[in-house]
């Protein structure tokens, strides 16, 4: 029988018991905090993503970071100036967090919700 995603993303979380494990496990949260509708994927052979109405987001652990990637990015606003990775793509925008990075989760939260915001207006059009 197989898992479902968030039972995989359970297990990412699980196989690192470092600060990316605890850091992944904090992200998570902030983005059913901001939007409890949420829906967790296991996507690309390991990556968690978040969908509603569309992509919203997706987490990838990296051996120095863990990168929050939002895939309409470049249309969000960030008036907290979270986003610091893929500054130049015209879709995606990242977050790359370092050992010992604090989260804004506030800041955090208004980023997910503009982005699911942004994804019920197309879904509208």
């Amino acid at each position: 029988m197989p898992i479902s995603p968030s039972e995989q993303i359970d297990k990412l979380i699980d196989n690192l018991p470092d600060w990316r494990g605890k850091t992944l496990a904090k992200l998570r949260r902030v983005v059913h905090e901001a939007d409890p509708e949420t829906v967790e994927e296991w996507k690309w052979m390991g990556t968690p993503t978040y969908y509603h109405d569309g992509l919203v987001l997706l987490f990838n652990p990296h051996k120095d970071k863990v990168k929050v990637t939002f895939y309409e990015g470049a249309s969000l606003p960030d008036p907290a100036k979270l986003f610091n990775a893929g500054l130049g793509g015209k879709k995606w925008r990242a977050i790359d967090f370092l050992e010992g990075d604090e989260v804004n989760e506030r800041a955090l939260k208004a980023l997910v919700r503009a982005a699911v915001a942004h994804n019920a207006l197309k879904k509208k059009k």
